[in-house]
């Protein structure tokens, strides 16, 4: 079974309009509202591909009911704790040369809700597979993403990791089935202000020695990079016109997951993933997967040559 954990969800709303200016009314040409949250993106497309999966994570108010109803409709089961408050709303809008993203931090989650979420966790069946990834909300510290892996060490179940705290290193010598960092969060890791392709490697690399199974590192436009301790492929992305960036790395790593479920090999798993996220990318929200078969021509893979990487 599969599991998606959502500490901080929110609804996306996502906009476009000709211009943002001050001061002024400014009106959109379209609107659209989202259920949203990292690992809901992810429930969202397993589901999409065929994968059946549970949403866990903590909602709030009339906007908490909004998104478990949507997540019902779409046939995925949910396993929330209410908390009080108002689960937050985020707005993305998309001009004609910019976009914006003004996202909230939602309620605040009280200590017993905390226990309540590690108690569902701990029931999580040996050999499933649990998603955790997105921002905290108030009242959790870092803390938790290690007593995740901690449980996930004790209980046998693969734990799949997307976040931005410095603290998943702590995590992993619980052996993180899957790590997914992009660019930033690898500079942010390793206390430099940007990094290189070839740092990229190196420090992949490193966190794989550290305890990381497998990494898969985005890169936007560039593409992505796997890595394990037996191969490292770069794999390119298809070029087209980017209207919504929030969700394609939550595409990117859902896809990746459910193709490698339903058996397909490591290489077509990652074209396919590399596509979906340029789909998403292309899309006002997650992607319809419809045009998949048409980006997907255009996807390379390269196998990179580790020999010469520092720190290999």
């Amino acid at each position: 079974m599969i599991y998606t954990c959502t500490l901080n969800p929110a609804i996306d709303l996502f906009v476009d309009s000709d211009s943002l200016d001050p001061y002024v009314v400014n009106r959109t040409n379209t609107e659209d509202y989202q259920a949203n949250g990292k690992t809901i993106n992810i429930s969202l497309i397993l589901k999409k591909m065929g994968i059946n999966n549970t949403a866990l994570g903590f909602i709030g108010g009339f906007t908490g009911k909004f998104i478990e109803s949507e997540l019902q409709q779409q046939g995925i089961i949910t396993d929330f704790i209410e908390i009080n408050g108002i689960t937050r709303v985020n707005t993305f809008v998309r001009t004609k040369e910019k976009e914006y993203k003004i996202v909230n931090k939602g309620p605040e989650v009280p200590l017993s809700k905390k226990e309540e979420m590690l108690t569902k966790i701990r029931f999580i069946p040996e050999g499933s597979i649990l998603f955790v990834s997105g921002s905290l909300p108030k009242g959790l510290s870092d803390d938790i993403y290690l007593e995740i892996s901690e449980i996930s060490k004790q209980n046998n179940f693969k734990l799949i990791l997307d976040i931005s705290s410095k603290t998943l290193l702590d995590c992993l010598p619980n052996r993180p089935y899957l790590i997914k960092p992009n660019r930033e969060e690898l500079a942010n890791w390793f206390d430099k202000d940007d990094v290189t392709l070839e740092e990229v490697l190196t420090f992949g690399y490193e966190l794989l020695h550290k305890g990381a199974m497998q990494v898969l590192i985005s890169l936007g436009e560039e593409g992505s990079i796997y890595m394990s301790h037996e191969i490292a492929i770069h794999v390119t992305s298809p070029q087209g016109k980017v209207v919504n960036t929030a969700c394609s790395g939550d595409a990117l790593l859902g896809s990746f997951i459910a193709k490698l479920e339903q058996d397909s090999d490591l290489e077509e798993a990652l074209i396919y993933a590399s596509a979906t996220g340029a789909s998403t990318a292309f899309s006002m929200g997650l992607s319809d997967l419809t045009d998949i078969d048409h980006l997907v021509k255009s996807i390379k893979l390269n196998y990179i040559n580790t020999f010469n990487i520092k720190g290999v």
